[in-house]
């Protein structure tokens, strides 16, 4: 079998892994206060609320499939959860619960549905209604928790990116720079100086980053969503904003260079700390962004960029099981203010792990277009 035809197997099983994920236990399952319970594991779970950042990941993972290989597959799938979702049963707005409307907003331009209510109704909350913290940061409410004042990485993937396409999709520009306003904040707060990777949280009640943790998969976030929006926006190398954002990516990747474990060719889920387990889901999102970095020139085509991403494409095939669970993935995890919290977090298939698998392998894909 070719490397290609490896490749597509691999994408295959994570997707069907991907649409078929329940929580049979309940274990996974969120009770809010007034009631009622979202599942952030399940795919499609007809009892319960399944609109959450988890979901939203692995209907961008699809788009993307769809967008490189034109995929119906991909595509139906997507359009099908929409539909089973009724787009707004049980959701409350958020900063996670927006993260749908990137693939969505792709759906919507395709002229595959017509969201355009929905778009503008979720665009306009998230510039008008969405809590800020000092400085107009996007606050990271969710579901369970106000998280007052905080600035969390995973936000950028969660929320900007979304805001960025519905901006570009409705013609509404003011979208977009505020959307440039928070990628310079969110790197101003949240990237660490000294190393070059990214805090997981930031709060500017009392001015610290809790554990000061250099947390996975939400510095995969960035990983992704810097060249991501790049290439939304079509920035121009001679865009100062462009610029810094590639300085900030490149400083990220060469930390992640060499702390890229040597054997698995994955990652930790605490970067600089041996100690924590591997994590296969955060190490996808790398394998993506040092993949698509590199294919957009936003860094060299150098031995050691070249080597990470091909280790760590190594390291996610082996954790993908013949029934296409990506392994090593662990569970949504809250800013702790403790490293030894981030790893007690449980491991289990997730919608994002598999999404995260998909983005990985189908940016390796076009190695052999």
């Amino acid at each position: 079998m070719s490397s290609r035809e490896s490749t597509l197997k691999h994408i295959r099983s994570l997707i069907y892994c991907l649409v078929n994920i329940e929580d049979t236990t309940g274990e996974f399952l969120q009770t809010l206060d007034d009631g009622r319970i979202i599942d952030t594991k399940s795919w499609n779970n007809p009892r319960y609320c399944s609109w959450e950042w988890t979901h939203g990941v692995g209907l961008y993972g699809l788009f993307k499939f769809h967008q490189v290989t034109d995929d119906a597959e991909a595509i139906n799938l997507s359009l099908d959860w929409f539909r089973a979702q009724v787009l707004t049963r049980g959701t409350t707005k958020n900063i996670n619960t927006i993260s749908p409307f990137l693939a969505a907003a792709y759906l919507h331009e395709l002229k595959h549905a017509n969201y355009f209510v929905h778009l503008d109704s979720w665009g306009e909350w998230a510039m008008h209604h969405l809590p800020r913290t000092d400085e107009g940061g996007f606050q990271h409410i969710t579901y369970s928790h106000i998280n007052h004042q905080q600035l969390w990485d995973d936000t950028l993937m969660m929320t900007v990116l979304p805001l960025t396409k519905i901006g570009l999709v409705l013609g509404r520009p003011h979208y977009v720079e505020e959307a440039k306003r928070q990628f310079m904040l969110h790197i101003k707060y949240l990237q660490d100086l000294k190393t070059g990777l990214w805090f997981h949280g930031w709060t500017f009640d009392g001015h610290h980053h809790f554990a000061a943790a250099l947390w996975g998969r939400g510095n995969c976030w960035v990983t992704i969503a810097i060249p991501d929006f790049i290439e939304l926006l079509d920035l121009p190398a001679t865009d100062g904003l462009r610029s810094f954002l590639v300085s900030s990516l490149v400083r990220q990747i060469d930390a992640l260079v060499g702390c890229q474990d040597p054997a698995s060719g994955l990652w930790h889920t605490i970067l600089d700390d041996p100690s924590t387990y591997l994590e296969a889901s955060a190490s996808a999102g790398f394998a993506y962004g040092i993949l698509k970095a590199l294919r957009m020139r936003l860094i060299p085509h150098e031995e050691k960029y070249v080597n990470a991403a091909k280790n760590a494409i190594l390291g996610v095939v082996d954790n993908i099981t013949p029934e296409g669970e990506l392994l090593q993935t662990s569970f949504g995890t809250p800013v702790f203010d403790n490293i030894e919290d981030y790893n007690k977090v449980k491991l289990t298939s997730m919608p994002y792990g598999q999404s995260l698998a998909l983005l990985a392998l189908t940016e390796h894909l076009r190695t052999f277009i």
